[in-house]
């Protein structure tokens, strides 16, 4: 998965964004359960950028939340 931006993320709407998060969820636990099992080799430094992305997500739905409030 590629890097995903701050911009592209605050344009989609809040059920977008929480589908997007469950995504990138499910594929890091993925990931994680290979590198467990020793199976994964290039794929390793894929897990920072994900854990990256799912922190970018989050920052856009918390500061959408403190707009609203």
């Amino acid at each position: 998965m590629s890097r995903l931006k701050s911009k592209e993320l605050s344009k989609l709407d809040g059920g977008e964004r929480g589908q997007k998060l469950a995504e990138v969820r499910a594929e890091l636990s993925k990931l994680k359960a290979g590198a467990a099992r020793g199976t994964l080799r290039k794929e390793v430094g894929q897990i920072n950028a994900l854990k990256k992305n799912i922190a970018r997500i989050l920052t856009v739905i918390n500061a959408q939340k403190d707009e609203t409030t």
